[in-house]
């Protein structure tokens, strides 16, 4: 049984008299190990008044390496959530006010070695096992799950390992393909990626040239961003991550409007601020260094910068084979721990976990296929970084789970229409 101890924290309220009160949990480093090395685990309550005796929420937020929502106000699927349960947002291992990862904290590890053997602590099985120690240390009954993106990877995990603390499980564009290599995750997430940049430049042909032009100017290799790191075009490729929204994708194009400087061939400050938003890992470190690693299986090969390997099949993606080549998405690649100061000093234990194959296992396969838990899963149809047919495949595999599939909204529909979403999924549960 996993263990925490439990040290509670402050109680405020938000403006619009939302309770929330902070949880901090010692946990050890690997769950496996309890006697050995801990860590903290931050957790923020949020309720309704004084409303505590409602049963939990435990929301499981994107990433890997994301921390919890920090919501100025209530709003969306959390003013919905809060009329049935007490949210409890997570900051998973590494993240926010958790023992947190930074090239800091890292470094004080010692050698690339030993940081890449702490980094290989940060994936979904102990995450999962932090969320388990920590409901028990709550003295929660089972409780329901929201998973977003990554989130519902951990809740594959949790569903695999401890099945028995859940009562039931929503997920928002979070089904992972179950077996099999990271390299068939890109083979598909660049086909939808390339659909996706067509129906962009469709809706604003003029910003093919603009982009066009960017790609241009970066080329002559003189442009920084306003950390003084190089400007590439893959870096400017990043950009495409905004094609996973629905309505991101007006931003993006607001991007292309004030690219460059009125009146000559530079490139804007606001353009630049705009890729370093994108590119940096200032705040989300364990994205890049983890982000591979979280399809890594036992058995496979090591993951080697699998996006970057499988861009050898999609030259209109490769700016060495195309002068414009696509916007890319959750694509990640070696060269951005080259030019990124923040992921510099962490560069060569990113390149051990990249080389690493002795992964323990993400799921249990046999375990999900009599899972008794009810799911809930909301599949989108176009989703460029959960690759929908990837998505159906899993699902057919957990019992006990019903999909909800829609074209209406892209990866980020939780963002968008958070409440709708939130009371469809919950009415699959049976909960209302």
């Amino acid at each position: 049984m996993p263990i925490a101890d439990h040290t509670p924290g402050t109680v405020s309220r938000m403006h619009d008299g939302t309770v929330i009160k902070d949880h901090t949990f010692t946990v050890p480093l690997d769950h496996a190990a309890p006697d050995g090395e801990t860590l903290k685990v931050f957790a923020r309550e949020f309720r309704a008044a004084e409303d505590d005796d409602k049963p939990w929420l435990l929301y499981l937020q994107g990433g890997p390496g994301g921390k919890g929502s920090r919501p100025a106000r209530v709003s969306g699927w959390m003013a919905e959530a809060l009329k049935h349960y007490r949210v409890l947002m997570l900051d998973q291992r590494g993240t926010g006010l958790s023992t947190p990862i930074t090239w800091q904290s890292l470094s004080q590890r010692g050698a690339p070695g030993a940081q890449a053997q702490y980094l290989r602590n940060f994936r979904a099985p102990n995450i999962v096992a932090d969320a388990e120690a920590i409901r028990i240390a709550l003295g929660s009954e089972p409780w329901v799950t929201l998973g977003q993106s990554f989130g519902g990877f951990c809740t594959l995990t949790y569903l695999s390992f401890a099945p028995e603390g859940l009562a039931g499980s929503m997920i928002t564009g979070g089904l992972p393909p179950l077996q099999g290599p990271a390299d068939q995750v890109y083979q598909a997430t660049y086909q939808r990626m390339r659909h996706r940049n067509r129906e962009y430049f469709r809706r604003f042909p003029m910003d093919q040239e603009i982009l066009a032009s960017i790609y241009r100017r970066v080329r002559r290799g003189d442009v920084y961003l306003l950390d003084g790191s190089l400007l590439t075009v893959g870096r400017v490729q990043a950009l495409g991550m905004y094609l996973g929204g629905n309505t991101r994708i007006d931003t993006l194009h607001y991007i292309f409007e004030e690219a460059f400087i009125p009146g000559t061939s530079d490139l804007s400050d606001t353009f630049l601020e705009a890729v370093y938003h994108q590119v940096s890992r200032a705040t989300n470190p364990l994205y890049l260094v983890l982000h591979e690693s979280i399809y890594a299986q036992p058995g496979a090969q090591p993951t080697d910068w699998a996006a970057q390997r499988v861009l050898a099949d999609y030259p209109d993606f490769n700016p060495k084979k195309s002068d414009t080549p696509y916007l890319t998405g959750e694509m990640c690649f070696d060269w951005y721990t080259e030019l990124d100061p923040v992921l510099q000093p962490m560069a060569r234990a990113t390149e051990m976990i990249a080389e690493y194959s002795k992964w323990g296992p993400l799921y249990d396969v046999d375990q999900l296929g009599r899972n008794t838990v009810p799911v809930a899963a909301l599949v989108y149809t176009d989703d460029v970084f959960v690759e929908r047919n990837l998505s159906m495949a899993s699902a057919e595999q957990v019992a006990n789970l019903q999909v909800w599939e829609s074209d209406q909204w892209h990866h980020d529909g939780i963002s968008e229409a958070g409440a709708e979403i939130f009371r469809g999924l919950h009415s699959m549960l049976g909960a209302d």
